[in-house]
């Protein structure tokens, strides 16, 4: 990070900070808004989000004493040049002026998400995608409107996806090959409902649902879809294995070898120390490396083990929207067509008639499944799940297919799902 360290102070001392609209003031959000507030050449001129309140409740947290509202593009700009942050609940705004260099969305909904993306991308704004459930669901078409526009769209780099992509980067940079990629996890209970976490939820003040889409691998399912969509990998089953070992070394030895060396895969482990953060197995079989890798402690090959402990989103937000500013560098961002999907797959025995809830509910958990598997069955993204209708029983631990259910979302993230399919289907 010495460049990016370098070049923040260089802005700072120019007086040319990179100016930041975030959009989202909840959990995630306000902590972003915090960071960014206290890095160098960088400025946060506005927070949006659904209940302004809470955006200027952020702002006051973080030392703020003036704050300006604003529901037109002139409000925003007039606060910008006086240098006051905004609050506003339009998500469409920051991408409409050209007093903001790159737009922050932290928000979890899929539809506001999708809102604030396409307006930023349309405005020609450096996007960074803190909300894996819209990244997940809609990057690489997100990709096709960044490269439009000429800017980038990137996931966090704090997250487990943007930090294990940084490690793939690394991997291939000293000339090994990454095989397998993915996160460090504590624990999965795929049943877990917002009544199971309810209690826990408060205690770190998060909504119910989010706590659930964590503990019932939903949101795992997310991030390494994200991995996958960057970096071309799959899955060898609906949901991945998990890789259940005492530490995360010991991965090395839970993956043939031979099935690796097929195609890159992404999983993860479940219960293995250190607890936390991302890892990448790599392959090496060069004869002059492998004395060198060995010496120093990575093993006699061919599998070498990467991994960092930790994972700091909101602390690395700053860090990322300035590798896209500055360098032009996305920390992780789609290679092209999406390489895996995140499916709605039934918590429990479902009957004709009943409503799905969506990410982090009572009826369903999202599970990681290869694209060209998710598009021949036709299954359901649990992104857009909610608010459908069944029109037929589902068995516990079936995934759900578009033609099992009625009344579909049609706002724009259905329509930028669309567009992404048919762009992104092979002709017949």
């Amino acid at each position: 990070m010495t460049l990016v360290d370098t070049a923040l102070a260089d802005r700072q001392r120019q007086g040319r900070p990179i100016r930041v609209a975030l959009v989202g003031a909840g959990f995630i959000g306000r902590a972003i808004a915090w960071q960014v507030m206290q890095t160098p050449g960088m400025r946060l001129v506005s927070i949006t989000a659904r209940r302004p309140r809470q955006a200027e409740d952020a702002l006051r947290a973080g030392g703020v004493d003036d704050v300006a509202a604003a529901s037109s593009v002139a409000d925003l700009e007039r606060a910008i040049a006086a240098g006051t942050p905004a609050v506003t609940d339009d998500p469409t705004l920051p991408g409409q002026t050209g007093a903001v260099d790159a737009v922050v969305e932290a928000t979890s909904s899929v539809e506001f998400g999708a809102h604030t993306a396409l307006a930023a991308l349309e405005g020609g704004k450096h996007l960074l995608l803190v909300n894996a459930d819209l990244d997940a669901l809609l990057g690489p078409i997100l990709k096709t409107y960044a490269d439009r526009a000429g800017v980038i769209v990137t996931g966090v780099g704090g997250e487990e996806h943007g930090l294990a992509m940084d490690l793939v980067r690394y991997v291939r940079a000293i000339g090994l090959r990454p095989v397998l990629a993915g996160n460090i996890k504590g624990f999965l209970d795929r049943y877990r409902t917002p009544e199971t976490q309810r209690a826990f939820a408060e205690s770190i003040g998060q909504r119910p649902e989010m706590v659930t889409s964590f503990a019932d691998g939903t949101k795992l399912s997310m991030e390494t879809t994200i991995l996958a969509n960057a970096t071309g990998f799959g899955v060898s089953r609906r949901g991945m294995v998990g890789l259940e070992c005492e530490h995360v070394r010991e991965v090395l030895d839970l993956y043939p070898v031979e099935r690796l060396l097929e195609g890159g895969l992404v999983d993860f482990t479940v219960g293995a120390e250190p607890g936390s953060g991302a890892f990448v197995v790599a392959y090496g079989d060069d004869p002059k490396k492998r004395p060198y890798l060995a010496h120093f402690k990575l093993g006699e090959g061919p599998l070498h083990l990467f991994y960092q402990q930790h994972h700091l989103p909101n602390f690395e937000a700053p860090l990322t929207v300035a590798r896209a500013v500055l360098f032009g560098d996305a920390t992780v961002t789609p290679l092209g067509p999406p390489a895996c999907e995140v499916v709605a797959v039934a918590k429990r025995d479902l009957a004709a008639g009943e409503t799905l809830d969506g990410i982090g509910g009572f009826a369903t958990y999202g599970a990681i499944e290869n694209a060209a598997t998710a598009r021949a069955d036709d299954l359901l993204p649990i992104a857009l799940s909610e608010g459908a209708r069944l029109e037929v029983d589902i068995r516990k631990d079936q995934p759900i297919a578009f033609g099992d259910v009625d009344g579909l979302p049609v706002g724009l993230a259905a329509r930028l799902y669309a567009e992404q399919r048919e762009r992104f289907t092979p002709a017949a």
